[in-house]
């Protein structure tokens, strides 16, 4: 007979402490196709959570004395339990094994709920849960950190304090002065403006800008179309105006975008949904996709914007109000980001009270205050009459997990719309502010917020 992982499994959860100890927390009843398998690992699973121990053959053969089990199947799992392998394989190897045997369970599992779901055999699930029923399933592991040993690992700390950290540096010098160099892999980060301020300008910019350092970038729209972005970013990267754009003949528009071409290997997807309609189950198939597809990865990925994702938790029109959606939507989008070790730059709308006011603040978040909570990295984007005669927008620092968010805390940049670029000012500009931004008036000209 061809020997099973599952005997082998179930074997040493009873005779081996140290793989039983690791391996428990991450097996499913539900793995077992056979019912008696099924009824002996739940009764070897229920002994260690009460009694925090691994459970003999003979505590074990009264346990499950206790199930449902009727006489025949008690003494078929004692067969069952008396033919059990005994022997040493290996701690590592058995390990492993029973890491990619639980994850080929959950694979399958998945593959036939999903099913059940598409022929609408389960009404309380629907289509929409397929991908993060896939993505959990092949998201199986055995998590080998145990934690940080504080006294033991003193020196893993000193390399860690300096270590040269990878992040996705800005081309504009405030930005990076008060990220410490750029966007650290793993976090989320928000701006926050209203209408027309510069939202998706600030997301295209940056894309075209991590393009040209030959990074790659993806870019998720819900609001404009793929080609409307793509228009901002050649007009952001040939240097020249929108409605130039669109007045170029053929030969130079290609002979701007070849040499474009020669400048960097860095690459830029950009992909539409419709509004409302796609959540972090749909950015992470398309991740995958692109991986398998394309051979693309990106290093960094923008979302235009928050408020007008889908959430994967809840189904649209779900009793849940906008604290608990729009919390549940970053959450999400954080865990994406952690998941695929990148960073993602996203934006929300101001409150009504912020549309009007002239210093943004994380009490004027759109909908809801769980998302600067959620927000690794957030700031304001703040436009005044006479900021938009000088073609200039003030950007107020609201949350910074990189650093003291109190240093220049407010500052000015430059934009010009009509090319979609943004650039560092003269610095005579900063020194305008009050006291560098540390404290929280702005001067008169700032009087007259405009949007």
């Amino acid at each position: 007979m061809t020997p099973r992982i599952e005997r082998t499994i179930l074997s040493n959860l009873i005779h081996n402490e140290e793989f039983a100890r690791k391996v428990i927390p991450f097996i499913k009843e539900e793995y077992f196709q056979d019912a008696i398998e099924k009824v002996i690992f739940k009764s070897i699973w229920r002994y260690a959570e009460e009694y925090k121990s691994t459970v003999t053959p003979a505590a074990l053969a009264i346990e499950i004395k206790k199930t449902s089990l009727n006489d025949e199947q008690y003494r078929v799992s004692l067969e069952l339990l008396e033919g059990l392998p005994i022997e040493d394989v290996g701690f590592e190897w058995l390990t492993n094994e029973t890491e990619q045997w639980c994850k080929d369970k959950a694979i399958y599992n998945a593959v036939l709920n999903s099913i059940h779901i598409i022929e609408g055999k389960d009404r309380d699930q629907t289509p929409d849960v397929l991908p993060s029923l896939l993505s959990d399933a092949l998201s199986v592991s055995f998590d080998k950190h145990v934690g940080h040993d504080y006294m033991e690992q003193f020196e893993d700390r000193f390399e860690y304090y300096n270590r040269s950290e990878s992040k996705i540096s800005f081309d504009l010098d405030f930005f990076n002065r008060i990220t410490k160099g750029g966007l650290s892999n793993k976090t989320l980060n928000i701006a926050i403006a209203g209408t027309g301020v510069g939202k998706s300008l600030f997301m295209c910019h940056m894309a075209a800008s991590v393009m040209m350092q030959g990074k790659n970038a993806l870019y998720i729209t819900l609001e404009m179309a793929e080609e409307r972005i793509a228009e901002r970013v050649d007009a952001n990267l040939m240097n020249v105006t929108m409605d130039d754009l669109h007045d170029l003949p053929k030969h130079m528009y290609e002979s701007k975008f070849a040499k474009l071409q020669k400048k960097t290997q860095g690459k830029l997807i950009v992909k539409e949904y419709p509004t409302a309609s796609a959540h972090c189950g749909h950015f992470r198939s398309l991740l995958n996709e692109l991986m398998l597809k394309k051979d693309f990865k990106p290093d960094i990925v923008f979302v235009d914007y928050i408020n007008i994702c889908a959430s994967s938790r809840f189904k649209a029109g779900a009793n849940v109000n906008s604290y608990t959606y729009i919390k549940g939507i970053a959450e999400e989008l954080r865990g994406l980001a952690v998941e695929f070790d990148l960073p993602i730059v996203s934006a929300t709308q101001t409150t009504r009270t912020g549309f009007v006011s002239t210093d943004i603040g994380l009490e004027d978040t759109s909908e809801s205050f769980g998302l600067p909570a959620t927000a690794d990295f957030m700031f304001a984007l703040i436009q005044t009459e006479e900021l938009e005669e000088l073609n200039q927008i003030l950007v107020k620092q609201l949350k910074n997990r990189y650093a003291d968010p109190t240093a220049n805390k407010k500052f000015i940049i430059g934009v010009d719309r009509a090319k979609m670029k943004l650039y560092d000012v003269n610095q005579t500009a900063q020194e305008d502010m009050v006291d560098n931004g540390q404290g929280e008036e702005l001067i008169d000209r700032f009087a007259d917020f405009k949007v």
